[in-house]
């Protein structure tokens, strides 16, 4: 799987979209807007908000945003996260690792949002077409890309270079306006994990391994990931390699050194919950090496969601997290 850390520009900055995008901005101010001007209108000609407020983005970029934005598209998982946690529904959003739309976790509220865009990166049209007053960027680093956003509306990069779901949460309620309902939100995390740890018993700090299962075969989450984060918070260990900082989003396994997802518990699944992916999750379970893990011997290994557990992440997928590790690991 290739590393998630930036949004290729490849097909996106085409001459044709970029000029066509210029004279969509002069005959249709009500779509398009800078971060200097985000006094916006709905679409319709109606005034969306009087106010505007500064916000600091996840690369220091200071940009002004509506003080109560009721148009919002996201350009990465954990920015649709991070909205529906914080009570806002997109008007567009990118699909989802390894999906058609929005991660599977997320898909029931997401119903009916466009895709404006995928993991590789948004479609500047679909953008245009969707009419934001912000546009919440994730982690993209194209910057040719962003100037074509910064067109649209303003645009705010929500995910600094470690990725911290917290951090981000916290600068999406600025930027939405809903700053308070953010900090409740972290602060309910932080209750749950802690009760969460405390109810582990004599399983809190046992080694955990988290892999990802698909047609190319095996993968570990190692640090530097949104999985990591969660398991550090609730004073884990981690196997192998899966203590060391990974160079892409997960790091491949071969069958020969399946033992690198062992651990005292396992947790292992796929992007998908139907399909050839799915199926071959079984298939795994029938090799002999996959039978020899100690995890697996134990009768300690868990199928999980791999759209919550080894994607992007955010902040709902923290918590459904520590919901499947109380499910699985306390008794």
């Amino acid at each position: 799987m290739a590393p998630n850390s930036t949004f290729s520009s490849h097909g996106l900055a085409r001459p044709s979209v970029a000029a066509s995008l210029i004279g969509i901005c002069a005959l249709a101010l009500t779509a398009c807007g800078s971060s200097d001007a985000s006094e916006g209108s709905d679409g319709s000609g109606g005034s969306k908000s009087a106010t505007t407020t500064q916000v600091t983005d996840a690369t220091g970029t200071s940009v002004k945003v509506p003080s109560a934005p009721e148009r919002v598209v996201v350009l990465s998982e954990m920015d649709l996260d991070a909205a529906l946690a914080l009570g806002v529904k997109p008007v567009g959003l990118t699909a989802g690792r390894g999906q058609k739309g929005a991660p599977g976790y997320l898909a029931d509220r997401a119903k009916g949002i466009p895709v404006v865009g995928a993991v590789t990166g948004p479609d500047i049209e679909k953008v245009v077409q969707a009419k934001p007053d912000v546009i919440l960027a994730g982690q993209l680093a194209d910057e040719q890309v962003l100037q074509q956003l910064r067109k649209v509306a303003p645009t705010v990069v929500t995910i600094d270079g470690a990725k911290d779901w917290k951090k981000a949460l916290s600068l999406t309620g600025k930027t939405l306006g809903k700053g308070n309902r953010a900090e409740a939100f972290l602060a309910d995390y932080d209750t749950r994990a802690a009760a969460l740890k405390k109810d582990l018993g004599a399983e809190a700090g046992k080694s955990v391994s988290v892999a990802r299962y698909s047609a190319k075969g095996s993968a570990v989450m190692q640090q530097g990931v949104f999985i990591s984060d969660v398991l550090k918070d609730l004073g884990f260990t981690r196997p192998g390699i899966q203590n060391e900082k990974g160079e892409g989003h997960s790091t491949p396994i071969s069958d020969e050194n399946l033992k690198e997802i062992d651990g005292d518990w396992l947790f292992i699944g796929t992007l998908t919950s139907t399909g050839s992916d799915q199926d071959l999750v079984g298939e795994l379970s029938k090799k002999p090496a996959y039978k020899q893990l100690k995890a697996v011997s134990n009768d300690r290994a868990t199928v999980i969601d791999g759209t919550k557990w080894t994607s992007l992440g955010g902040a709902q997928a923290a918590v459904s997290v520590l919901d499947d590790i109380r499910k699985a690991m306390v008794k």
